[in-house]
């Protein structure tokens, strides 16, 4: 490997993402066309290579990201292929009447006392003129069930096997069904019984407390009891992947794993028990976007601790996506996949520019989180405003003290659930109402903001632009620094 950013496998990444999202997508003489141009990238420098000794050698690395170029388009229309939500009903749509298929997902409360999940198809059934008709089906759908099936569907999770009556239709998110009825055809397995038991405990533990919606919504990513309000404000305020579990909450997560396994088991033990304790809270949890990305870079990071893995950032986020897609490759459709990696880059390339080239100039407990949001909103400016109509800047800003607050709040409900086993979770049940309060203003002061309502291509060329003006300014830093000569004794 090299020390610089353009590396085999950070060029496999790159041209994986291409793949995946455009040439899937793109004619099947345009994909031809790219593979063949890596592919002939690679034939030239393999005969320019073979000139001489030293020509080899210049030519070494070009070689390698010229063939994981090609390898990662490959990967990367495979994966787009494998992703794709191709839906078989086996009868017409207009007929169908009822779906049979498993719970993919915890269902979710809506506004109104509706339910969602997401099910995948097992059987369809319809009516003829002169029969019923019962199909093998596939495919994921998305079921709205009536408010009245809320608490018999809280019981069941993820991998139950459900019937249901309803209205089959066709939306700009795919196909979904009004469901009027519900019937448990199968319970999930005694393992995912067991993770619905623990899931419906922390709800019970944490009802009738004003920050309870909150806690799980950062603990567990439970937002049934999440108060809509607190939603609309962190939204309008740009700190909606604040409630959307990700790196930050790993992060903070894997902080007390460490602090409390470091001392008695050494560092590298309690890494390795840390991978383990965090594998299992994503299986809990279920497979977020956002959260199996950190998860998997946890891991990667655990591989550098025990020297299996270089120590760089941009390879293990290289690595990372190439994994999660393969594992995964249907929640690279997401928008929570895509903001996710994209924050990161932000985060790993423009926010560390910011942060040498202000460095002396802003107070460092001011400019690190500064930075790392800073980089994470240009990265995603485009895509956001694409995505949900407006952008917030101020979030920026909001985060510097919402972030810290998110921190101490999460590590005091997880004491909080520790001492409740004791009876002595009133401690800390005053001192948590008063962060929430404090967070719920701070969000509907910074929401009072107006966001900023564009083109998307606009957004994404004045990010892309502000990208490269902090680039080059630091480009220029380093280079005054270069020239700069040692004083003579």
């Amino acid at each position: 490997m090299t020390n610089k950013l353009i590396t085999p496998l950070f060029c496999a990444a790159a041209a994986a993402a291409a793949g995946y999202y455009v040439l899937f997508y793109a004619h099947f003489a345009v994909t031809i066309t790219v593979i063949l141009i890596a592919m002939a990238a690679l034939c030239l420098f393999r005969v320019l290579s073979s000139l001489n000794a030293l020509q080899a050698r210049k030519l070494r690395i070009p070689a390698f990201c010229a063939a994981a170029f090609a390898a990662g388009l490959v990967l990367g229309i495979c994966a787009a292929n494998a992703g794709h939500n191709e839906i078989k009903l086996g009868i017409s749509q207009d007929k169908i009447t009822a779906v049979q298929g498993v719970l993919l997902e915890d269902p979710r409360l809506l506004s109104g006392g509706n339910v969602m999940a997401s099910i995948s198809l097992r059987k369809c059934f319809g009516s003829s003129i002169r029969e019923n008709v019962r199909v093998s089906s596939s495919g994921k759908i998305t079921v709205f069930f009536p408010r009245g099936s809320a608490e018999k569907l809280r019981g069941f999770g993820r991998g139950t096997e459900i019937f249901t009556e309803g209205t089959l239709r066709s939306t700009e998110r795919g196909l979904s069904i009004s469901a009027q009825s519900l019937h448990i055809i199968k319970p999930a397995s005694a393992i995912e019984r067991m993770r619905t038991g623990i899931r419906l405990n922390l709800i019970s533990r944490f009802e009738g407390k004003i920050w309870g919606g909150l806690a799980l919504a950062l603990l567990v990513g439970i937002r049934d009891n999440l108060d809509e309000n607190i939603t609309l404000m962190y939204r309008e305020a740009g700190l909606s992947y604040i409630l959307a579990l990700s790196g930050m909450h790993l992060a903070i997560i894997a902080a007390i794993i460490a602090f409390l396994l470091k001392k008695p088991l050494g560092f590298k033990a309690a890494a390795i028990a840390g991978a383990v304790i965090i594998s299992l809270y994503c299986l809990f949890v279920g497979p977020m976007p956002s959260l199996v990305r950190s998860a998997i870079m946890y891991l990667l990071g655990i591989l550098t601790i025990l020297y299996a893995l270089p120590k760089k950032s941009m390879l293990i986020l290289s690595l990372s996506f190439l994994i999660q897609i393969i594992i995964t490759p249907s929640q690279g459709n997401t928008i929570s996949f895509i903001l996710s990696y994209l924050a990161l880059i932000g985060i790993l390339i423009t926010s560390r520019q910011l942060n040498s080239l202000l460095a002396g100039k802003v107070p460092n407990f001011i400019l690190q989180p500064f930075s790392m949001s800073f980089g994470a909103f240009t990265a995603t400016a485009g895509i956001c405003s694409f995505t949900f109509g407006t952008i917030a800047p101020v979030g920026i800003i909001a985060s510097l003290a919402v972030i810290p607050l998110t921190t101490v709040f999460m590590t005091g409900s997880i004491i909080w659930l520790v001492l409740d086993l004791f009876s002595l979770s009133f401690i800390l049940s005053y001192p948590l109402s008063w962060i929430y309060r404090l967070m719920e203003i701070t969000a509907s002061l910074s929401g009072n903001i107006p966001g900023i309502s564009a083109n998307p291509a606009v957004v994404l060329s004045l990010s892309i632009l502000l990208i490269l003006t902090i680039t080059v300014l630091e480009q220029r830093r380093r280079v005054s620094l270069a020239r700069l000569q040692p004083f003579p004794y």
